[in-house]
């Protein structure tokens, strides 16, 4: 697998970044990893680096996006935070690898059984947690409303929901990534890892 380099970011479109995270998933839940030099890529990268995508996930251990889309070195930006919320930094790291860096589409990748949206759930209060977890209140106050029992099934609802909820967070917050979106130079999606299987449902 070659290394990301400036011809091959500039020549691809969101759809084909799209499609490479997909088939990296495929691989990845495959346990048919891409033949690269890891050496070899800290070498060519060292001058630059060309990633043609950025993935907000969470900090969850079972999570690393490099490898659930067996991705090497220089290939993606990961922005990862607990629960996967936006905030200020997140949209301007965002921001940085779309405009400036030459990024392709920007994924929010949420989680099965993920312990930020349970904790937002269950109300939990401690420390810096609680105004992290705040974030992740809007989508729980909606499934909250069609669910009287908070049930696991509502819980992992609720992570699809803060996925979507952060999509229209970066849309509405960003000016700079939904003009891009809007002008067709990136896409901007939402998908859930199954801790379970390794795979990633991708959302329409």
């Amino acid at each position: 697998m070659k290394t990301q380099t400036k011809d091959i970011q500039k020549d691809l479109t969101p759809k084909d970044a799209h499609r490479n995270l997909e088939e990296g998933n495929k691989r990845f839940v495959q346990n048919v990893k891409a033949q690269r030099n890891l050496k070899e890529q800290v070498n060519e990268t060292s001058n630059g680096q060309f990633p043609f995508a950025v993935i907000l996930s969470c900090i969850d251990s079972r999570v690393p996006a490099e490898l659930v889309f067996d991705q090497g070195i220089g290939d993606i930006f990961s922005v990862r935070v607990a629960g996967n919320i936006i905030n200020e930094d997140v949209l301007g790291s965002m921001e940085y690898g779309c405009k400036v860096a030459g990024s392709k589409i920007v994924l929010v990748l949420g989680h099965t059984k993920c312990g930020a949206v349970r904790a937002a759930c269950e109300n939990v209060e401690m420390g810096n947690i609680t105004p992290l977890l705040l974030k992740i209140k809007p989508a729980v106050a909606i499934i909250s409303s069609e669910n009287k029992d908070m049930n696991d099934q509502a819980i992992e609802r609720v992570a699809i929901k803060n996925v979507q909820l952060s999509i229209e967070k970066i849309r509405t917050e960003s000016s700079i990534l939904s003009e891009m979106e809007r002008n067709g130079e990136i896409k901007i999606v939402g998908a859930l890892y199954s801790v379970t299987t390794g795979e990633v449902e991708f959302f329409n």
